[in-house]
């Protein structure tokens, strides 16, 4: 049956397209600087240096803090997001409309402003346990989104071929559902996780220690480069090791079809009388993810001394925001396009090695990636230091990844078949690209755009250190007054970021819904 929904793995063309190879080679070239600066400290340190630095008690603490992270968040964010949109999508669940937008929604709220608000409302909050849960009421819709995608776009035809066979319920999810499932699942949990690796702002604020938190640390107590660059080299091997794993398990079958299938939903499973507490529990993490961070800001905004609205200031911040995440996501998806495009349709080693270089840069805490740009801008091309130009150059490398998985995922789905029809009609390859992909890709590169609009608005260590001078963004500024406790002039920016993120997180719920 698995066979008979995904098609068996088939082997790619050889590549015909030597101006798109060499984009996507320039993208991974852009994206490895990080590891090469990475790299380059860890031979200057050479093999005495090395083990004098990483083989000490505080590494090996923080590299069971960073797996440990990783592998709670992680699975619950799989857990909760996969489960959440199963509810959503195949239940008699009611307001399925309003809980699409709720269960997207904790996107619009920066981690960094949940766990500030949390620690607020709750002091004592702090170390693994609080970690693994605001990290987790953050980036769970990275797996909701998707799986609630393809779950709502699955041909019904073939659950009901399945039961035809005599498959029983479970027997049906798992060897008709699963595996259609599997990219977007598989997708949404290397995003989470690479987002654990390099998470800084929500753990500095629950005080757990990581190798983020670690780096930064060492950067700005003692500005020991040697030490920070060790413990970002370990960052860089986790990092392998979550793209291995998830290439390991994604396999090579084949997901697109020629026909779009049956239009019609599949029959929601009724819930009886677990309605109310399938309520329940998703108006619980409703609450967890949304209610308690604005709380906090509304309580800020009532109580503090230090609240303040000064109009001029805020809407220039906000509007430099709204500038930087807008040049963010359209440089980075354009970027992200020729490496999607060649993990899809030319699938090889080359290929394979090229896309995964696009994710390492991800998973390196934003305070690497500005260093190794800063280092490589002052010795190769000083004039674009401190440029905007070098800023966007950051937040692509950061964020390459969410953009990745939507044109990937949405790339895989285009028959390739398509693509020869249009040379057949004698198209060149820049017509078929701009006629035939890129309208059949709209929507995630739309998603992609969102996803990678949501991360640049909200961040935080890059910008601090790439943004030209008299910059300042929302993220930055709301960073500034709460690390210096003013609660009240901290919280109308957190506010803007969230209304600034709501359309964003609105039109991915627009694509579920699709």
């Amino acid at each position: 049956m698995t066979r008979a929904v995904a098609g068996a793995g088939i082997r790619r063309p050889p590549l015909r397209h030597p101006l798109r190879l060499a984009a996507a080679l320039a993208v991974a070239a852009l994206t490895l600087l990080p590891l090469g600066y990475v790299v380059a400290g860890v031979v200057a340190a050479g093999p005495e240096g090395v083990v004098a630095l990483v083989w000490r008690p505080r590494v090996g603490e923080l590299l069971r803090n960073t797996v440990t992270l990783v592998l709670l968040g992680t699975t619950a964010c799989v857990v909760l997001g996969t489960g959440a949109a199963w509810l959503v999508e195949r239940t008699s669940l009611p307001g399925r409309a309003l809980w699409t937008g709720l269960m997207a929604a904790p996107l619009a709220v920066p981690a960094f402003v949940n766990s500030v608000g949390w620690y607020a409302l709750f002091p004592g909050f702090d170390g693994l346990d609080a970690a693994v849960a605001v990290t987790t009421l953050s980036y769970f819709p990275l797996v909701y989104l998707p799986v609630a995608a393809v779950l709502r776009g699955i041909d019904p035809a073939f659950e009901e071929l399945g039961r035809s066979l005599g498959l029983g319920p479970w027997r049906v999810v798992a060897r008709v559902v699963l595996p259609q499932l599997r990219p977007a699942l598989l997708g949404g949990a290397l995003l989470v996780g690479l987002h654990l690796l390099a998470e800084f702002g929500a753990l500095q604020s629950l005080r757990f220690d990581t190798f983020t938190t670690a780096i930064y640390d060492q950067f700005q107590s003692t500005f020991d480069g040697a030490g920070a660059t060790m413990l970002a080299g370990v960052l860089v091997l986790l990092c392998l090791l979550l793209l291995a794993g998830e290439a390991g398990l994604a396999g090579r079958a084949r997901i697109s079809r020629v026909g779009s299938g049956v239009a019609r939903r599949a029959a929601p499973h009724r819930l009886g009388a677990a309605t109310l507490p399938a309520v329940i529990a998703l108006s619980a993490l409703a609450v967890a993810a949304l209610g308690v961070p604005l709380v906090s800001l509304a309580s800020w905004l009532v109580t503090s001394t230090s609240t303040a609205f000064p109009l001029a200031e805020l809407a220039g911040t906000a509007a430099t925001s709204l500038g930087l995440g807008a040049l963010g996501a359209l440089a980075t998806c354009l970027l992200a396009l020729p490496v999607a495009w060649l993990a899809v349709r030319c699938r090889g080693r080359l290929a394979i090695l090229v896309e995964r270089a696009t994710y390492i840069g991800n998973s390196l805490p934003g305070i690497v990636v500005a260093l190794a740009l800063i280092t490589v801008g002052i010795r190769v091309v000083p004039a674009l230091y401190q440029s905007t130009a070098m800023l966007v150059a950051a937040y692509a490398v950061l964020f390459m990844p969410r953009a990745m998985v939507s044109l990937r995922a949405a790339l895989a789905q285009i028959p390739p078949e398509l693509d020869d029809v249009g040379r057949s009609l004698g198209v060149g390859p820049a017509g078929v690209l701009a006629r035939v992909s890129v309208p059949l890709i709209a929507r995630g590169i739309g998603a992609g755009g969102a996803l990678v609009f949501l991360a640049v608005v909200t961040e935080l260590t890059s910008t601090l250190l790439l943004a030209p001078i008299g910059t300042e963004t929302l993220a930055t500024r709301f960073w500034s007054e709460s690390s210096e406790l003013h609660y009240g002039a901290a919280a109308p920016s957190a506010l803007l970021m969230i209304v600034l993120s709501a359309p964003a997180a609105w039109l991915l719920t627009r694509r579920a819904a699709r």
